[in-house]
């Protein structure tokens, strides 16, 4: 009796388990997470210093940060449609696979070059938006499908500490990833060179978690919802979609276009505008090299705060939580266009940013807690489908102010465009995303 702890229901292991919310499903979708940020992060964040190397202007970075949101709005609904039809195991599979093969096309932009097409010459950095449209599909197709396998693996009552499980996992990926890209770059001779042997890394990355999570994942506990009905079903779920997620949906949507409008030129800042590069303990980095360590801080901070924060959530609520996280998406624009060009600046910056990341996995428990059961895919994707629709014009609108040299006379002062517009702007408008969210974001049921 005493040494069949079976028997009596005890597991040594439960409380930990409980905590970080590891069922087996949440795990091997931890681990893919892990795995697939880990690439995504370390090629995604300097995708726009490729591309401005290329031979891009800042308009077409920003219209590759538009292309980017137009995808994450298409993406998610048929993503989660899929893996409520078919189960997440094939889904999530179909996607890696598609995701590596983009990682794959954006090696080849530096390599194949310009290529002239009878009379006309496609340049280098038209492959970067080929390799977009694949190397998204695991983040954005697979959205609804990595939600409804925690909704179907965790209690109501614990969904902000089971996305948090993930979210660690994930934003692990988000540390390591522009760790090792900043190593690789300081050791090679030119950005382009070195930004090459990163994405060599990340395919061999997200061919490794394609394999394990194919292997490891256990679809027998898949619950599996109605098919696809066309355009109808995609309207049905909208306004289906619960009271309790359309204020969030609005704040959501204002901040998120906020940070849209500046994030494919964060990079750009600290190598460009700013042109901060790091000295010191040792190491001498060049700007694009020292932007993969301030990526790293950001994740430390993100990492140490997450489970945290959503531990008070459950008995704070998640509403607060999601208010900071929303916050420092706000104010974050205008702190660092404004920073002097000190790397000791830059590095508090970049910790300060990493806060918003806090209220994350409590943002998604607020999404996905109200929806039934076999329809968390569904709900999940209509609610990014609407936010992502909404965004996809930010990055358009921000290229457009960060690149133009006009000038307007606004009550007796001249108003010019350029980064300091673009990163004011989007200032602006995420604090009026914080403030309608404040005054009309709900609580969900399970937290009040």
């Amino acid at each position: 009796m005493g040494t069949d702890r079976a028997s009596d229901g005890v597991d040594l292991l439960d409380a930990f388990r409980q905590f970080f919310a590891l069922e087996r499903d949440v795990l091997v979708l931890s681990l893919s997470m892990l795995a697939f940020s880990l690439a995504f992060q370390m090629t995604s964040r300097y995708i726009p210093e490729y591309m401005r190397i290329l031979g891009a202007s800042a308009g077409v970075i920003g219209l590759y940060g538009s292309v980017g949101n137009l995808i994450s709005a298409v993406y998610p609904y048929p993503g989660g449609a899929v893996s409520d039809r078919l189960g997440s195991r094939f889904a999530l599979t179909a996607f890696a696979v598609l995701a590596t093969v983009g990682f794959g096309v954006w090696y080849l932009a530096a390599v194949v070059g310009s290529v002239a097409v009878g009379g006309l010459t496609v340049p280098a950095w038209a492959f970067v938006f080929v390799g977009l449209f694949l190397a998204q599909a695991w983040k954005s197709f697979g959205l609804g499908a990595t939600f409804a396998i925690v909704k179907q693996s965790v209690p109501p009552d614990r969904l902000a500490m089971g996305f948090a499980s993930t979210e660690v996992f994930r934003r692990l990926g988000f540390l390591v990833g522009p760790l090792v890209a900043a190593g690789l770059l300081a050791v090679a001779p030119a950005f382009v060179d070195g930004f090459q042997l990163v994405l060599l890394v990340a395919v061999a990355c997200g061919a490794a978690a394609t394999v394990a999570q194919h292997v490891l994942y256990d679809a027998s506990e898949d619950s599996l919802g109605k098919s696809f009905e066309g355009v109808g079903q995609v309207i049905d779920d909208l306004r289906a979609m619960p009271e309790t997620l359309r204020p969030l949906l609005v704040a959501d949507t204002l901040v998120r276009f906020a940070n849209g409008m500046v994030y494919v030129f964060f990079v750009i800042v600290v190598t460009d505008f700013l042109a901060v590069g790091f000295t010191g303990f040792g190491f001498d980095l060049r700007p694009d090299a020292f932007f993969g360590v301030l990526l790293g801080v950001e994740m430390v901070v993100a990492i140490i705060s997450m489970v945290p924060v959503s531990k008070l959530a459950e008995n704070a609520g998640l509403k607060p939580a999601v208010a900071l996280g929303f916050s420092v998406y706000a104010l974050f624009p205008l702190v660092l266009i404004y920073a002097p060009a000190d790397q000791w600046v830059l590095v508090a910056l970049f910790a300060y940013s990493g806060l918003r990341f806090a209220g994350l996995p409590a943002h998604k428990a607020l999404i996905v807690g109200p929806a039934e059961r076999d329809a968390g895919g569904r709900v999940t994707g209509s609610y990014y489908l609407v936010r992502n629709t909404l965004v996809i014009p930010s990055a358009a609108l921000g290229g457009w102010l960060y690149g133009s040299s006009w000038a307007v006379d606004v009550a007796g002062r001249t108003l010019r465009a350029g980064p300091e517009l673009a990163f004011g702007v989007a200032s602006v408008v995420g604090v009026v995303g914080v403030a309608y969210f404040l005054a009309f974001g709900e609580e969900f049921e399970a937290y009040e």
